[in-house]
């Protein structure tokens, strides 16, 4: 008699990708075999702003190997990607894949060599003239922005017992991940069509702005992502080069391949993060929360991506968190610079929401004198209150937010952790705990699916989630096993390929677990239904799931920090964080991206920073001048959970934090 199966949903499985990965058999952009193809190499804008006067291309035309050298000129302007409006839009900036008559940032480009080898591209440039008249840089302008008010917070401001204020301002950051942007694009002759491999999280998207873009028709365009080395939101949109590189290969009518450079991701790759918010919170003389007012400032360049508005969106609609708060005034605002891009990176505007909430609450804690745990629980909304609509738009689905504040307490040793603070400081050290609560958003709407299981045994799933060091073929495998009763063995994934899944969304807005794990199940439960009515296999069964809404992951985590007197270094002694994200799938891999967040957290509040000087010159444009958090910068970090299903989807899990793998900072 056959041993039932062991039941693979919530186990601790090792990672099926790695061992290939590890041992060198994964297939990234630059991996991809190409027929003769052109090699594509740009020449970049010196300055941030100013006229182009004249190119002398003609040394780069007669270099060896090159077969085309591009300017603006030689394109029909494009139009720019849809913009997702989740804010009112005042103005579209325009989307050049080279600058025409004008350049408006350091880093555009500006000319592309097309050349028989990557090194004849890159020499090539060198021997291009670029006359640029310097310009001033233009006045930053509002390009788009919204407003939610609730109650009457003028009112509430005047006559409160307390108030308090902060500002808070993110650093721009440079995502780095292991694997820069890259495509490699093969040319059909017989359909005339491309098949474009792209370091991407959103294939569907790419082929959706690129077919509008350069007008083409879909049934020419396939886009697979192949293995991908890390994304962290930086890879959720096309760039001017990537389609360039697939107009070349539709213009010439051959291959052709771009992979980025690093000093090219720090110039011209999507940076993250640069918000500033400012906040005000009235208390009433019993510590009750009155009203909220808030104003988030976010940047964006000269140029802005289908999702460039969802970090203000984001930074805004998030608040006020899981508090009650009677009246609010709250305000985002996108700004446009003569800068490089600036986009969705990891959590995309979530963290900042959470930051100016978590500060002003402390800085209330401070101002009326009551304990900031007790502070924040005599606030948060009852369980019984869930699921809640915000005035912001939002439904906060379900969940104990004080019994979780109180488990992270115990669980964190709160008691010990200001005892030590208190010894660093009774022995004239300077020592400070900082704890906060968050919430945190999946994406809401829809991912695909499809599973075939096959008469021997085996099962294959195809997604429109895509992974870059997800662990997705591990996660979806477990699913697929419990609702299949196949081992996770035969079971094989094909993801982020738009040849094989008709559609889908990709990874972005910790999203492909809950959605696309929820498509998943929805599938199998059809083929299961199919077998039970006796039709014979192979099976097949699709699935286009949207979810009921937005799931809502909570939490709280607390660091314990000291200064050094004599020279400021701050040195993180430790932390404990406390996470609700509902059904959890594997704990190894849930455990092990939140500890790949709080090291990017630690980097961008310590280390990370693009700077920028008067004249839009990055200052920062390699890992000697830009810092990233190397292990020993890192403190013992312990963990804790609870696990509360969300009723938005039919599994119950929650926000699914991203583990994707970083460039290391250089020996």
């Amino acid at each position: 008699m056959n041993k039932p199966m062991t039941r693979a949903t919530g186990a601790p499985i090792p990672r099926r990708e790695d061992p290939a990965l590890l041992t060198g058999r994964g297939r990234y952009t630059a991996d991809i075999a190409l027929t003769a193809p052109l090699h594509i190499a740009f020449l970049r804008s010196p300055v941030a702003a100013g006229q182009i006067l004249g190119i002398d291309i003609a040394a780069a035309q007669d270099a060896p190997g090159v077969v085309a050298v591009i300017t603006g000129a030689d394109l029909q302007p494009t139009v720019p990607p849809d913009v997702q409006p989740v804010l009112e839009i005042l103005e579209t900036l325009p989307f050049p894949l080279l600058a025409r008559d004008r350049v408006s940032a350091v880093g555009e480009p500006v000319v592309a060599v097309l050349a028989d080898s990557a090194a004849q591209a890159a020499d090539a440039v060198d021997l291009i003239t670029l006359d640029i008249a310097d310009a001033d840089l233009p006045d930053p302008r509002r390009i788009a922005q919204r407003r939610w008010q609730t109650g009457d917070a003028a009112r509430a401001f005047a006559a409160a017992a307390h108030v308090v204020s902060v500002q808070t301002h993110h650093p721009r950051v440079a995502p780095s991940p292991m694997e820069p942007r890259g495509v490699a694009v093969q040319y059909d002759p017989v359909t005339e069509g491309v098949t474009i491999f792209q370091s991407t999280q959103t294939p569907h998207r790419t082929k959706n702005d690129l077919t509008r873009i350069l007008q083409l028709d879909p049934d020419r365009v396939r886009v697979v992502a192949p293995d991908v080395g890390g994304g962290f939101g930086m890879k959720g949109f096309s760039y001017p080069e990537e389609i360039f590189a697939i107009w070349a290969a539709m213009q010439f009518q051959r291959d052709t391949r771009w992979i980025a450079t690093r000093s090219e991701e720090f110039l011209s790759a999507g940076h993250g993060r640069g918000l500033t918010s400012r906040g005000r919170l009235a208390l009433d003389a019993g510590g009750r929360f009155l009203a909220l007012e808030a104003r988030i400032e976010a940047p964006v360049g000269g140029w802005v991506s289908g999702t460039g508005l969802m970090p203000a969106y984001n930074a805004a609609r998030i608040l006020p968190s899981a508090y009650i708060i009677p009246a609010l005034d709250i305000e985002a605002e996108v700004v446009t610079h003569a800068s490089p891009p600036v986009g969705i990176y990891r959590g995309a505007g979530r963290p900042e929401a959470n930051v100016i909430m978590e500060r002003l609450i402390d800085e209330a804690a401070a101002a009326t004198g009551i304990d900031p745990i007790t502070l924040r629980k005599r606030n948060l909304l009852p369980a019984d209150a869930l699921p809640h609509d915000t005035a912001t738009g939002n439904t906060l689905d379900s969940g104990d937010y004080a019994a979780a504040l109180d488990a992270f307490a115990q669980a964190a040793d709160l008691d010990a952790m200001r005892a030590e603070r208190d010894a660093i400081r009774a022995a004239g050290g300077i020592a400070g705990l900082g704890v906060a609560f968050y919430v945190d958003p999946s994406a809401a709407g829809w991912e695909y699916a499809r599973v075939t299981l096959n008469a021997d045994g085996t099962a294959h799933i195809v997604t429109g989630a895509t992974q870059q060091g997800h662990g997705r073929l591990t996660a979806f495998s477990q699913l697929a096993s419990d609702a299949l009763g196949v081992p996770m063995a035969g079971i094989t994934l094909d993801a982020g390929d738009t040849g094989t899944a008709r559609e889908g969304v990709g990874a972005v807005g910790s999203r492909a677990t809950a959605i696309g794990g929820s498509a998943l199940l929805d599938a199998c439960a059809k083929i299961t239904a199919a077998r039970a009515a006796g039709s014979p296999l192979p099976l097949t069964a699709d699935s286009k799931y949207e979810v009921a809404g937005q799931a809502w992951a909570f939490g709280a985590y607390a660091a314990l920090v000291q200064i050094d007197p004599e020279t400021g270094t701050p040195r993180l002694i430790r932390a404990h964080g406390h996470d609700d994200t509902g059904v959890i799938v594997n704990p190894m891999q849930v455990e092990g991206q939140i500890r790949g967040g709080f090291a990017q957290a630690v980097g961008e509040t310590m280390l990370e920073a693009i700077a920028l000087d008067r004249d839009g010159q990055l200052l920062t444009g390699s890992f000697m001048d830009y810092a990233m958090p190397r292990a020993d910068d890192l403190p013992p970090l312990t963990l804790s959970q609870s696990e509360t299903p969300s009723p938005m989807n039919p599994w119950g899990p929650r926000a699914w934090a991203r583990r994707r793998p970083r460039a290391p900072p250089p020996p």
